[in-house]
């Protein structure tokens, strides 16, 4: 049997300011925004290429927002990516090569924090 890990739920404290960020700055997909009723409004997104999307909204957690932190992205190249978010208007600083990977950090308006990670590929 699979599991499959699809969608992670982000405390967030304005749905709209959120929604332009994830989409405008980072670059994902804006696949829903639907206001269930006056306590419930869902928002997905989904990185490009990802099988895991993201959802916030009104009424879907309790948690405190910017709570959730170490969310990770991986690219195929963290130089390209750093390239991408600074086009798209991110304040974002210079990759940190590790020996593991190369990384990125960036957090949301919130303050949920996410690494952008090129895995190291031996040679």
């Amino acid at each position: 049997m699979d599991w499959k890990l699809e969608l992670v739920i982000l405390p967030v404290s304005d749905v709209d300011r959120a929604k332009a960020f994830y989409v405008d700055k980072i670059g994902f997909h804006a696949d829903y925004d639907q206001r269930v009723n006056e306590q419930l409004r869902f928002v997905q997104l989904t990185p490009p290429g990802s099988a895991c999307s993201i959802a916030f909204g009104e009424g879907l957690t309790d948690a405190p927002p910017g709570s959730v932190k170490g969310m990770q992205i991986v690219v195929a190249d963290a130089d390209a990516a750093r390239q991408e978010l600074l086009g798209r208007g991110l304040d974002v600083g210079e990759v940190d090569n590790q020996p593991w990977g190369r990384f990125l950090y960036f957090s949301d308006p919130d303050g949920n924090s996410w690494a952008v990670q090129q895995t190291s590929r031996p040679q």
